[in-house]
């Protein structure tokens, strides 16, 4: 029996998507590229998966996707072993946006964001809710000028919004994106992520892999730290967001001060050779 955070009697929480204890080796490395990662991802939240290059980030969404295997651990989906699940089911309940992707034929814009629905079509290709899906996704992702234009015409902030689109069409339980403001403005970074938080807020769980610090301390709550493949922390952007902390994993000298309207950490890396002031 679970309770209305999805959390059953046992302690073990049956929502969002949980790493435990993963680890993963690439055929010929001769390093782990993360190991013994354990932590979730919740329904209704947004969690951040931040850490220098190289740290095991983008490896954590191939493993959820089962492009590389699991040395050892295991992904829960819903509390289901995610090893158990068949490719359709797994997409059903998991949409992810990759940092790379490129279809291998142009298509039109709208053709694109309805594969989302691919993973609900029935027998005899039945989707009662593609419409009102569809129409949702493009109102929310703010793309509905795109639809008639081709993928290989569109600039890659325009290519990355329709991503995203296609995604909050697929309708799943969680929304996994890998650097999600690649490409994007500042204007459309803050919608991305103000979108990310009302799709959280909605309930679904939300995972953002990003190199944004300032970002996701404004719209996470949660952020995972990973450093040489391994969580060095895990907590609020106040826990996280430290000096002390972040020096230590980005080797660079940087203060952390206060965004001054919402009072979120906001760090400034800084120079480390004294430079004239310009005049």
């Amino acid at each position: 029996m679970t309770d209305k955070s999805g959390t059953d009697k046992s302690g073990t929480d049956k929502s969002g998507v949980h790493w435990s204890n993963v680890s993963v080796r690439y055929p010929g490395a001769a390093t782990q590229a993360v190991t013994g990662v354990s932590f979730t991802a919740a329904s209704g939240s947004v969690t951040a998966v931040v850490g220098p290059n190289g740290s095991g980030k983008s490896t954590l969404v191939r493993a959820l996707l089962r492009r590389v295997p699991l040395l050892e651990g295991r992904i829960l989906i819903a509390g289901t072993d995610s090893a158990s699940l068949t490719q359709r089911v797994l997409a059903q309940r998991v949409a992810v946006v990759v940092q790379r992707e490129e279809p291998a034929f142009p298509m039109l814009a709208r053709e694109y964001v309805a594969l989302g629905r691919a993973p609900h079509v029935e027998a005899w290709g039945a989707d009662p809710r593609a419409t009102a899906a569809i129409h949702e996704a493009v109102s929310q992702a703010g793309v509905h000028d795109l639809l008639d234009r081709r993928t290989d015409e569109l600039s890659g902030g325009e290519w990355q919004r329709l991503r995203l689109a296609r995604a909050i069409a697929q309708e799943s339980e969680t929304i996994v994106l890998d650097e999600p403001t690649t490409f994007l403005d500042i204007a459309h970074e803050m919608s991305a992520f103000e979108l990310l938080a009302d799709l959280a807020r909605r309930g679904r769980a939300v995972l953002a892999v990003s190199h944004q610090l300032n970002l996701v301390s404004r719209f996470a709550d949660r952020i995972v730290l990973l450093h040489r493949g391994a969580v060095v922390a895990d907590g609020t952007p106040d826990d996280v967001i430290r000096a002390s902390v972040l020096e230590a994993v980005y080797e660079w000298p940087l203060v952390v001060s206060r965004d001054p309207a919402i009072g979120a950490p906001t760090l400034v890396p800084l120079r480390r050779r004294s430079v004239r002031p310009r005049t």
